[in-house]
């Protein structure tokens, strides 16, 4: 039977990860925020997420037209809701404040995205940037991202 490997200080184990998914939780958290900033004109026009939807509407498939119909009667409601969700979740996770609920949460932002845009119903989804490996790294962070070194909250 074997036996596991001794962790060593500074020998990667466990601060090892610690520190990887420190550098996981800045980068998303940065990523975050400048999507959320990027859209804080939503906050007083709705016009620039109605015309998304609209756009996506046009090809959509029928899982996608159906989520997209269901979302377009609150489309006043989340032109404020997404920029101010983008930005308070960047900003949690680059201080480490409630890093797995937070990275929970933005995993269901940007999966929600994914699906009124019907691109996790496409090849594109694995090779674009902000689709597969956003959502990996959130969920990664989700499930193992609590006592990470500078945390605001252990």
């Amino acid at each position: 039977m074997a036996q596991p490997a001794a962790v060593r200080p500074g020998g990667g184990g466990r601060s090892g990860q610690g520190a990887g998914l420190l550098l996981i939780r800045v980068a998303v958290g940065v990523f975050l925020l400048f999507q959320g900033i990027e859209k804080l004109s939503w906050l007083l026009d709705a016009g620039p997420l109605a015309g998304r939807f609209a756009d996506w509407l046009k090809t959509a498939t029928p899982a996608s037209r159906w989520y997209l119909e269901r979302l377009l009667p609150a489309t006043p409601l989340f032109a404020r809701l997404v920029p101010l969700g983008e930005i308070c979740a960047g900003v949690a996770l680059v201080l480490g404040f409630w890093t797995r609920l937070v990275a929970g949460l933005a995993f269901l932002i940007v999966l929600n995205y994914q699906v009124a845009d019907g691109a996790i119903l496409r090849y594109s989804f694995v090779t674009q940037p902000n689709a597969l490996p956003v959502l990996g790294a959130l969920l990664g962070l989700a499930i193992g991202g609590s006592r990470l070194p500078l945390s605001l909250s252990k």
